[in-house]
């Protein structure tokens, strides 16, 4: 029993590996490889990732990260983010495949990233921020079937990260 449970997790952490987060059309995505070279990043103090320079109808208003965390939900979100396999593909402060999450709670609005996480693949069609991404990152985010209340709970984890870490809005 424990060498089928072993022979499994093997499996299901190589095809994680080889496909990113699954195979679906999202977007919030990252390159398949990883440079030979990878730059080291900057301190989180210092992180400006400005917005990119185009826009979309779900990133107007305040960013997620301006709210306050709350904590049970970012305690749920965190057992989400490691269950459904997204620190597979995305880090803190550094890049995985996909793009480097710190900050993201400072350059988006709660309602894009429940977008991008319940819809990945209609928004790397529709959203221009999540197409742009897909140009920079060609591994497609997979649409992870949460509900909307899991991927609010997702959002409070990666605002409380970006607490944690001491993440400022960008000038």
């Amino acid at each position: 029993m424990r060498r089928i449970a072993t022979g499994l997790l093997l499996l299901t952490t190589s095809i994680f590996t080889a496909f990113g987060c699954g195979g679906g059309g999202g977007s919030d995505q990252s390159a398949g490889t990883t440079p030979a070279s990878t730059p080291t990043p900057a301190p989180p103090e210092t992180v400006s990732a400005a917005p990119l320079p185009t826009t979309s109808k779900y990133d107007d208003g305040p960013r997620a990260g301006e709210a306050a965390v709350n904590a049970a939900l970012a305690t749920s979100g965190e057992k989400l983010f490691q269950t459904k396999g997204c620190v597979v593909c995305h880090g803190f402060g550094k890049k995985v495949t996909c793009p480097d999450l710190v900050g993201v709670s400072m350059r988006r609005t709660a309602q894009w990233m429940e977008q991008q996480i319940l819809h990945p693949e209609v928004m790397v069609k529709e959203d221009k921020i999540s197409a742009e991404l897909k140009t920079q990152y060609p591994l497609p985010m997979t649409n992870q079937g949460l509900k909307p209340d899991e991927a609010k709970a997702v959002i409070e984890f990666l605002k409380r990260k970006d607490r944690e870490a001491g993440v400022k809005k960008p000038a």
